[in-house]
């Protein structure tokens, strides 16, 4: 009986952990899309200034300003022009790769080469490199020595490497101190993609928040359909 619960066990918690994994996916794309629309907008308003450069600069503080008192932390100005060279850098939207998050992007895009930032960005799909792991063989200047990478195990992309990300915090509207409990941070995240969805129009129709009780943790799954 105690191998059959525990195999019961083993299967349900797979189940909740890849539930899990498609949630945060598709929180951590539709922000890499909203910012990469963001960074547009931006530089299609200054394109169409005479004193590009002063229009730039004033433009973006005010507007750092009016997205922050209006959604909070994450849209001060630095992370603005990070957004405005992450549409200069990355202009195809459909290139984007989804499984990096937004830490990744932020270094990405400030690296001084095409070349470069090709190298670093496929190596951190194939190899799963977190964005501190990125970080680190940049810093050990990998493309230009072309390295093995080192054993990284335990720093691979996973769920709590993308969930305890500060701009996913941010961009959910939660404070990033690390207090909110794992319901809340879910809960928010659907709330997100309801919104998201109901934005979409003809075509999507959000069914459905169900709540199941599994080893004494609430996890929310959403139902999702797709209609002609």
């Amino acid at each position: 009986m105690e191998i059959a619960q525990n195999h019961l066990f083993s299967t349900i918690k797979e189940v909740i952990l890849q539930a899990r994994q498609r949630v945060y996916r598709m929180v951590n794309s539709s922000l890499l899309e909203t910012y990469w629309q963001i960074g547009r907008l931006i530089v299609e308003d200054e394109q169409r200034g005479k004193a590009r450069a002063d229009y730039g600069k004033n433009t973006l503080i005010t507007l750092a300003q009016q997205l922050t008192n209006e959604f909070g932390k994450g849209f001060d100005e630095s992370n603005l022009r990070n957004m405005r060279s992450f549409y200069r850098v990355f202009p195809i939207c459909d290139t984007l790769r989804h499984e990096l998050s937004w830490s990744h992007y932020r270094l990405l895009i400030r690296l001084d080469s095409e070349e470069k930032r090709q190298y670093y960005l496929n190596e951190s799909v194939l190899n799963n490199w977190n964005s501190r792991m990125l970080q680190r063989q940049i810093n050990s200047l990998a493309f230009e020595r072309i390295l093995v990478p080192e054993n990284h195990q335990n720093l691979r992309i996973s769920v709590q490497n993308i969930i305890k990300d500060p701009y996913i915090f941010e961009f959910l509207g939660l404070p990033s101190d690390n207090k909110n409990t794992e319901f809340e941070i879910e809960t928010a995240i659907l709330d997100h993609i309801q919104h998201f969805l109901l934005e979409l129009g003809k075509g999507f129709a959000f069914v459905a928040r169900q709540q199941h009780i599994v080893t004494e943790t609430s996890d929310f799954f959403i139902d999702l359909v797709f209609y002609n």
